[in-house]
């Protein structure tokens, strides 16, 4: 195998190895950007998709010269095969075919990986920048989810409190009104306690009125009674005249 095969391959197992790396579930997508970040794939990646272009002119290159090895040993192949040729010559020309469709395998599996490779760290980087996204969205739905429970924390204790002011505001508007009605209770009784006073002098009064009244009417009457006898008298002494 010349120096550029070897190189190849050597470059084959080294996708396989990167790719089944990749793969393993142990380590997680946040992991490999992690690693990625580091300064020396920072510095990397300034050349990256240069590199990737070259590689994939190189592979492609080779891919192509295997192909033309192929058909080139193929021909002969069959060519050698339908004359009658030496049996050296034969396993020459077979070795030789062998040779060119190994390097077809090799440096066509090689272009098909770096292109696996390069889609694979595509999507892991991808798959990280998401995770890292949801991370930081579970994070600010968790501090939503504190924030909104400290709020309605925060709204029962302002609840409570209106409730507690509340009832003492109740409680001293009570209490005035109490106050207020024991004033006007005992107002009221003042001038219950002053109308029964004037109630009974008025009573008295009437009383009074009605003694004299009454002595007035005895008066009378016995003033009827004197005129009357006095009516009585002189008519009797009238009528002594008469006779």
């Amino acid at each position: 195998m010349t120096f550029q095969w070897t190189a190849v391959a050597v470059f084959l197992y080294a996708e396989i190895a990167i790719l089944l790396l990749l793969c393993l579930p142990y380590i997680s997508p946040l992991r490999w950007q992690k690693i990625f970040m580091f300064s020396l794939w920072g510095k990397i990646a300034n050349y990256w998709n240069k590199a990737f272009l070259a590689i994939i002119v190189l592979l492609i290159v080779l891919f192509l010269d295997a192909v033309r090895e192929v058909r080139k040993y193929s021909n002969v192949h069959i060519a050698e095969k339908s004359t009658q040729t030496t049996a050296s010559a034969y396993d020459h020309i077979q070795m030789k075919l062998f040779r060119s469709q190994r390097n077809l395998y090799i440096s066509g599996f090689s272009l098909f990986l770096w292109l696996v490779l390069r889609r694979t760290v595509s999507l892991i980087t991808l798959l990280a920048k998401e995770m890292g996204a949801q991370v930081a969205l579970e994070i600010q739905v968790a501090n939503t989810s504190d924030a909104a429970r400290k709020y309605l924390e925060e709204n029962e204790k302002l609840q409570r409190s209106l409730m507690e002011r509340r009832n003492c505001v109740n409680d001293q508007l009570i209490e005035v009104t109490n106050k207020k009605l024991k004033q006007e209770a005992e107002k009221l009784k003042a001038e219950i306690k002053k109308s029964s006073m004037v109630l009974g002098k008025k009573t008295d009064e009437v009383t009074a009125v009605k003694n004299r009244a009454e002595s007035l009417k005895k008066e009378y009457d016995h003033l009827i009674r004197e005129h009357t006898k006095l009516k009585d008298h002189s008519g009797e002494k009238h009528d002594k005249k008469a006779l």
